[in-house]
């Protein structure tokens, strides 16, 4: 059998990158990484980028709109109205079955100055 290499994706443009993680820092940058990496085990997503005009909301879209579903999502953002907006959109996904039920979806918001 052959060992399959799945990736940890952290989208932030403020905390520390976790050990274990790729680090982006733009929604252009998250979507890039997941398409190249194809096999994501976590996805943890911030919502609120900086002086970005995209959001961590553009790519839970863009996963929908692909079907690209990561083992796990976790919404790590400290908005808490654009990160619930992330996770309901999420879940609701799922309860429809537009995601599938192996994913594990999280709403784990973290303090800016966070660090593992």
């Amino acid at each position: 059998m052959e060992n399959v290499q799945k990736y940890n994706i952290f989208l932030d443009d403020v905390r520390p990158c976790p050990s274990g993680y790729i680090l982006v820092e733009t929604v252009a940058e998250c979507i890039a990484m997941i398409r190249s990496k194809k096999l994501v085990s976590h996805l943890s997503l911030d919502h609120d980028l900086g002086s970005y005009a995209k959001n961590g909301f553009e790519v839970v879209l863009h996963l929908l709109e692909h079907k690209i579903f990561p083992d796990c999502i976790t919404i790590h953002s400290a908005n808490a109205v654009g990160g619930k907006r992330m996770y309901d959109r999420l879940i609701e996904a799922k309860r429809s079955g537009q995601v599938p039920s192996y994913v594990k979806i999280f709403h784990q918001p973290l303090p800016i100055g966070f660090a593992l």
